[in-house]
């Protein structure tokens, strides 16, 4: 007996259902992303290994799937040769939407009008361990603006941030940082040459609690006087701006921190004033461990659902000068569809129509019904309702059977008598009742 046949850990198939409610974020989005001015774009699934390798950090890099190079790659190449995966592995799979989109720009930089907005809806791979809301294969639904440092570009992410979740029935919460303000911390703690250590151990905050972050921090070099320094900057309490003010103090001696602290009161500014409907707070320990980063840094967290971070992004300065293109500033924000849906899921928030891919069944009861309903099916699809006939003359209780697993809502029967009168039979397959509609009326009547 053949064996089952099977897919890699940490991939999913989507079934029609699934589609139907994934579709469903993708274009809730998407349409939010519209709004905005952003234009789409799309990247191939594969990047040369070069583009990709160093953008990360170093544990970003262990988590790139490398390619194998097609064709008589081992010709000609010693054991030792073959042995380095530089020789035998020159693409990668993406890993994010943002280093290809970095890429894009300056390969295409002659051709964009700056600044550039797009937004970008495809599947990232990451060799990580599948566990629950991480899997090697998801979908991003990325925008960013790049070509400009201005504030406002914050601003409108986080506006988009309240629109899309306020649109899909998700209560979130957006937590904000600033990379220059960590900067500061560091350089007020005395160790402005640690500053990946630090922000690679706090970041961890959440997951592993203080103690660990500090122990973590102490194996990265750090004395026992310089992590003391550290906590009770990361236990300040208070508002977004009691919050700033506290830093001042603590910052002062840092240039660099305190431009953080300008540019976050400019964005606090703004979220007041436009009266934005989403918790924003100021977290310190959001660090967002990957290097590109250098300016204000966003996560959002659902508060009614236990799952990791939904939505995630940051301001990098120069993230295209490492392709030849130095001093381009971008700012982007990514809505993880995957770990969306699983929230949408557990909390029961996708409307009902979206559960169903046919609204209409028409009953197939012979060849006279059959050529009396075309052209009544004919005028629903002309008028986008979704609808069906069923391919085959058979019983009506095994042609309800097929409509009541499909989830249709309503069935339309004609019969004899209903050639006869004109008038198709409408159920309304949710609550039982039938109803004679005129033919010229079934697609105004099932709506």
């Amino acid at each position: 007996m053949a064996q089952k046949p099977s897919i890699p850990k940490g991939t999913r198939d989507f079934s029609p259902a699934e589609m139907m409610r994934r579709q469903y974020i993708f274009d809730t989005i998407r349409r939010v992303f519209r709004s905005y001015g952003f234009a789409p774009l799309e990247t191939p699934s594969m990047e040369n290994l070069s583009t990709l390798l160093g953008k990360y950090g170093d544990e970003g890099d262990k988590l790139l799937f490398k390619i194998l190079n097609s064709g008589d790659y081992a010709a000609g190449l010693s054991d030792e040769e073959i042995r380095s995966a530089s020789k035998i592995c020159e693409k990668g799979l993406r890993y994010d939407l943002t280093v290809p989109f970095a890429r894009y720009v300056v390969q295409h930089q002659g051709e964009l009008t700056f600044p550039f907005k797009r937004y970008q809806i495809q599947p990232v791979w990451r060799a990580d361990r599948p566990q629950k809301g991480r899997y090697r294969e998801f979908y991003q639904c990325d925008v960013d603006v790049i070509g400009t440092r201005s504030l406002l570009c914050e601003v409108e992410l986080v506006e988009i941030v309240e629109r899309v979740f306020k649109a899909l029935g998700i209560r979130v919460a957006l937590k904000m940082n600033n990379r220059k303000i960590l900067f500061g911390i560091a350089e007020a703690i005395g160790h402005a040459d640690k500053m990946m250590d630090i922000t690679i151990a706090i970041d961890k905050l959440e997951k592993i609690g203080l103690d660990n972050v500090k122990a973590e921090l102490m194996e990265r070099g750090l004395e026992q006087k310089a992590v003391e320094k550290l906590q009770p900057i990361l236990e300040l309490s208070g508002d977004n701006a009691q919050k700033l003010n506290q830093l001042k103090e603590v910052l002062s001696v840092s240039e660099t921190g305190m431009k953080g602290i300008a540019e976050m009161e400019t964005v606090f500014g703004y979220v007041e004033r436009l009266g934005i409907d989403l918790a924003v707070e100021l977290d310190l320990s959001l660090a967002r461990g990957l290097n590109y980063y250098t300016g204000a840094i966003f996560e959002v967290k659902a508060l009614d659902f236990a799952i990791g971070s939904i939505c995630g992004g940051g301001r990098y300065d120069d993230l295209t000068g490492i392709f030849g293109m130095p001093n381009t500033s971008g700012v982007g924000i990514s809505f993880g569809a995957d770990r969306i849906y699983d929230v949408m899921t557990g909390l029961n928030l996708f409307p009902e129509e979206v559960n169903c891919s046919t609204r209409v069944l028409f009953v197939n009861l012979g060849a006279e019904e059959e050529a009396a309903v075309l052209p009544i099916l004919r005028t629903l699809r002309g008028e986008e309702i979704a609808s069906e006939i069923y391919p085959e003359a058979g019983k009506m209780k095994k042609q309800m059977e097929y409509a009541n697993r499909r989830g249709i809502p309503y069935v339309v029967i004609v019969g004899s008598q209903e050639l006869e009168a004109r008038a198709a039979t409408v159920k309304d397959m949710r609550t039982g009742e039938q109803q004679q509609v005129p033919f010229d009326q079934v697609a105004d009547f099932v709506k």
